[in-house]
């Protein structure tokens, strides 16, 4: 059984795959297992892995390829030329040197053959991608073996294969199968903003990477209103240190005397020790949260900027080679309608000048069929650029997000720590005003006082007469 191939239209780095093969772009892997699934098992440098079939491009089997010389009666064939067998048993000829073929049998008189079955051309891999593979005879010559028609299929199959979304090529869903995910086992971004959304009116679209940018200019709202929350936090816990170490100092009261005296005395000092623990907490709060909450924001910020700026030029990039295509492409339509012309009238006048005037046609439609596929292939250049850079910021951007919520939620478990920690001590500095407020006793209190003031102990008595 004969050997199929394919060519890589992206990087793979096979890390989807218990068995990946990895390979870069424009390397020709043979094909050993296709799956209908849309896995198959290749062979590169000998060898085997598992790679997604969305990722390559099928190749043409050319006759060398897929069969083999047979024995042809009469006289010997022209230098160069082979004959084949084709699946249907006709007879074909093929020249080793130009990969020119032709049903007919060729003279021994060097030059084309008559009738061509088909002619080699330079599609570009790049070509390829976009146009994707078409079972029309658009590359075969025309009788007179000398007009190529290849620029007629590049236009029949850049309409029928593909649509395209502000000027990013998007496969036909009946011209290709389903294209695997990037990340199978989860909701990736990679996998799920590439083409426009609209809004629920239907009225205008944006891009899907501006939905995730979108998405993340809130996360970064969000980290703003935290910071501000934290600052609102720090302020009231400021605020009220200084109203507690201010009614530390009141002088009301002071003159109380004996058990209930030391309470109250105890009192207005756990408050300027409670204090002091807001004092320190609020500046926990600001080194600790606050701070960098600050920080990650800031470079959040750059972060996001770099980002939109970055897949903007990239766009502006592959809009640019979009415009080329299509100038190329209306060129090359119209170098095909001058000759198809000019072939006309030859038919019908035959004479040196018009064959000279064929020639000249023939020659710029071929350069402006060139033209378009060097345009076609700078444009997937470009686009696959595009994907690339798509694909790792997507995957940046949930890194960040990642980053952005578990940063949240580390500073919130710092602020409730500190802040269980801050109620511990307040409740710490009550504990003696409540061991004294238990000890006040009024019989006490009256006892102390009167053996410190006291006079003496002789009583009053009565007067006698």
């Amino acid at each position: 059984m004969s050997s199929s191939y394919c060519k890589s239209l992206y990087s793979f780095s096979g890390d989807q795959h218990q068995q990946g093969l990895t390979f870069e772009v424009g390397e020709i892997i043979r094909i050993v297992h296709p799956l209908p699934g849309g896995w198959w098992e290749g062979e590169l440098d000998g060898v085997r892995g598992w790679f997604p079939s969305s990722y390559v491009q099928v190749l043409e089997k050319t006759a060398s390829m897929t069969s083999l010389p047979v024995e042809d009666v009469g006289e010997p064939l022209p230098q160069h030329w082979k004959c084949y067998m084709s699946p249907q048993g006709r007879r074909y000829y093929v020249n080793t040197s130009s990969n020119e073929t032709t049903w007919e049998r060729p003279s021994r008189v060097p030059g084309t053959p008559n009738t061509p079955l088909k002619h080699k051309n330079s599609l570009p891999t790049g070509t390829k991608a976009v146009l994707g593979r078409s079972n029309c005879h658009c590359h075969h010559l025309r009788a007179s073996g000398r007009i190529r028609t290849i620029e007629k299929c590049i236009l029949i199959s850049l309409s029928l294969s593909l649509s395209q979304i502000n000027c990013v090529t998007f496969p036909l869903p009946m011209s290709t199968p389903e294209q695997q995910l990037l990340k199978p086992d989860e909701w990736s971004y990679c996998d799920y903003f590439w083409t426009d959304k609209k809004d629920p009116q239907g009225t205008s679209c944006i891009s899907g990477f501006e939905v995730l940018l979108q998405k993340q200019l809130k996360g970064k709202h969000m980290q703003k209103e935290m910071a501000e929350f934290i600052r609102e936090r720090i302020k009231i816990e400021e605020e009220y240190a200084k109203n507690l170490a201010k009614l530390s100092q009141i002088p009301l009261a002071g003159q109380e005397e004996g058990t209930l005296g030391e309470a109250w005395a105890q009192l207005k000092k756990s408050l300027a020790d409670e204090a002091e623990v807001h004092l320190k907490f609020s500046s926990k709060l600001q080194s600790e949260v606050e701070k960098p909450l600050l920080t990650f924001r800031e470079n959040f910020k750059k972060d996001m900027k770099r980002f939109n700026h970055h897949i903007a030029e990239l766009r502006k990039q592959l809009v640019g080679r979009h415009s080329a295509v299509e100038k190329a492409r209306k060129a090359l339509a119209d170098r095909q309608k001058d000759l198809d012309v000019k072939t006309q009238q030859l038919e019908i006048k035959l004479s040196n000048k018009m064959e000279e005037d064929i020639k000249k046609a023939q020659r710029k439609s071929t350069q402006a069929g060139d033209d378009l596929m060097r345009c076609v292939d700078l444009y997937n250049q470009s686009q696959s650029k595009w994907f690339e850079e798509m694909v790792t910021t997507s995957l940046e951007l949930e890194r960040l997000e990642v980053e952005r919520v578990e940063m949240i939620r580390q500073h919130l478990c710092q602020y409730t720590t500190l802040r269980h920690e801050t109620d511990m001590f307040n409740q710490s500095t009550m504990e003696p005003v409540d061991q004294l407020l238990q000890s006040v006793d009024p019989a006490r209190d009256r006892e102390l006082w009167v053996q410190e003031q006291k006079t003496g102990d002789i009583r009053p008595v009565d007067i006698e007469i």
